[in-house]
Formats: C-alpha cells, structure tokens, sequence
C-alpha cells in the first residue's frame, strides 16, 4: 500500500493549480490543500501575455476574457505602442481564470482539501503536515507571495530599497483601446486593462502608501475617464511585491510561482511564469531530475527577470524614470522587441 501521495501542493492559486493539472497529465497522485473557497481573488493587473494564453490551452484551460493586442505606454503627451506577434494576449477577471483552474483541477480528479499548511516536516521519503495524516513524497510551496512555508524553511532572503505595493480596482465603462495601457506618473504607474465591453481594471504601483483615489490623482487624464459613480468593485492591495528565495528547491519541498520569488509587476508577467514553473518542475519529478529544478527555473525565468530590474532600476532613478517612455516612442523597434521578448 502506497504511503501517501506523491505530490502535496500547499497553495490553490494558479500556480499550485497548474502544477495539479501537470501532475495528473503525468499519472502523479496529488493533493491540494487552500483554506480559501474558489474563486480566489487577488489584486493582480488582470491581463494574461499570450504566453500564457498558449500554456493555458495547452493545459486545455478555456477561460473568457476580452483580447490584448498589444501594449501601450503612456506620458502625456507621449505614447509608445508595440502588438503582439504571436497571438493575442488576454484581459481576465482573476475570478474568471481562477475558476476555470479550479474546475480543471477537479475534473481531472485532483482533490483540494479545506487546509492552511504553514509548517512541514521532511525525512528522506517525504514530506507530512503535522497534526493532518497528510504525507507525500514530494510538496510543492506554491503559497504565493509572502508564502508562509518559505518563511519556515528559512529560504527568505532581505530585500534593499523602497517597498513597492499594488492596488486594483475595477470600472464599468468601455475600453477605450484594445492594449494594456500603462501611465507613467511621478510616484508609480497606472495599468489599464480592458476585461470586456463595459469593464476595466485599473491597477496602480507605487511605493507610496496613500489610498487608491489619491493614487489615481496623480494621472489626471486616466482619471477623467473614470468618474467615481462607475466603480464596480473595491480596492483591493498586494505588497511589498519584491521577494526573494534562496533557493526553489530545499530538501523535498519545491517551491513555484510567486513563493519561488518575485520581482515586481512592472511588466506583467506573473501569471505566464507561474505556468512555466509548474511544467517545470512537474517534468523534473517525472524525469527523477528534481536537482535540476533550480537550473530550469532559472533559465525560464532569466530574461523576465533581467528586463523587469533592469527597467524598474530605471523607474526608480530620477533622472532615467521620465525618459522611458519618450526613449520608447523613439525607439519602436526595440520598444516592440522587448514586449514580445516577455510575451
């Protein structure tokens, strides 16, 4: 009789979701625990790159949402736009994408139990969660941003410079383009994604801890097109978005998506990377490769990471944060290349 499963996944956020689907594609006997009922929300931009369109439907995962052709920058009077090349990108209500997951999830006989992990013990053979009867020979971290389970495992690592924080918040009126648009303000940035024919999500980063509305203020053109009486949901905050692990790998508890390590949302691409890293590390166990997880996750994750610091080093410099945008609009080719080397 096999003792226990072979795979525990703490967290049933997309990326302990995806690494469910791929383990059940691999004939692995997973579990997922999440305290939280679906559909799960979460203050996030909202809007999938078209590599994450492709591995969602690889995974054969339909979710509705309204099509992103491209990206656009925007400072007034400036504006620099750069389309996809490779199929459309996607503006998704995180309850829409997390549902179509979880039902996924469910119809290829993966259970998720009612269960906050935040403590493990491991031994040669496998993981257990004390207190639960829960074992299995490997546990997946997948417990988001400030995950708990990296916490314990001592795999945090202390972040320099001023936090970063994001806020989200949607509006009932029509897009008025069909990119993600991103206002370039003194203090942050507003992101504007278009989620169907009467509906935005405005998400905001900044550093400053000051309420949505005064954040919103601070893009006087953005705001006169969202007039208070049209907002449909409330704020909702993530923060401080820059985190950092030691390692994904430590012992046999493997860590993936934000709880893997985390940048910033300056270019959007958290969703497509925590797709990219449950197939990773789902292959490696399957391979009986696990130690080549950290290698993988790295290669996979090498360019997002290099251009989101090299451009948010930028936004934070004084004398460099006013001129990306004109550089942008100077520079199409290299503004589009750039977009399509992260989607």
């Amino acid at each position: 009789m096999k003792d226990g499963h072979d795979l525990l996944i703490v967290g049933g956020g997309p990326a302990g979701l995806a690494t469910a689907l791929h383990a059940a594609r691999a004939g692995f006997d997973a579990v997922v625990a999440e305290p939280r009922r679906e559909p799960v929300d979460k203050a996030c931009g909202e809007g999938l790159m078209p590599g994450a369109v492709r591995a969602l439907a690889a995974l054969g995962v339909e979710v509705p949402g309204h099509p992103i052709d491209g990206i656009r920058y925007v400072q007034e009077p400036r504006r620099a736009q750069a389309y996809f090349r490779y199929g459309p990108g996607l503006g998704v209500r995180r309850t829409s994408l997390h549902g179509a997951l979880h039902a996924a999830v469910r119809a290829a006989g993966v259970p998720v139990v009612r269960l906050r992990v935040e403590e493990v013990r491991q031994d040669s053979t496998g993981v257990h969660v004390p207190g639960t009867g829960l074992r299995a020979r490997w546990l997946v971290a997948a417990d988001g941003l400030h995950s708990p389970l990296r916490r314990s495992l001592g795999l945090g690592v202390p972040t320099r410079g001023a936090p970063r924080y994001g806020l989200r918040r949607h509006y009932a009126v029509a897009p008025w383009s069909s990119c993600v648009e991103v206002h370039w303000g003194r203090h942050g940035e507003a992101y504007v994604t278009p989620l169907g024919p009467e509906l935005v999500g405005i998400a905001l980063l900044t550093a400053r801890r000051v309420p949505f509305d005064a954040q919103l203020a601070g893009f006087p053109e953005l705001a006169a097109r969202l007039p208070p009486e049209t907002a449909v949901t409330t704020v909702r905050g993530a923060g401080p978005l820059r985190q950092k692990a030691r390692a994904r790998l430590h012992g046999r508890v493997l860590l993936v998506g934000d709880a893997a390590g985390y940048v910033d949302a300056l270019t959007g691409e958290g969703i497509s990377l925590a797709l990219t890293g449950a197939e990773a590390l789902v292959g490696n166990l399957r391979r009986g490769t696990p130690g080549r997880y950290e290698t993988d996750w790295n290669r996979a994750t090498r360019r997002h990471r290099l251009l989101t610091e090299l451009l948010l080093r930028a936004r934070q410099k004084p004398a460099f944060a006013p001129l990306i945008v004109p550089t942008a609009e100077r520079l199409p080719r290299v503004f589009t290349a750039a977009v399509n080397a992260l989607a």
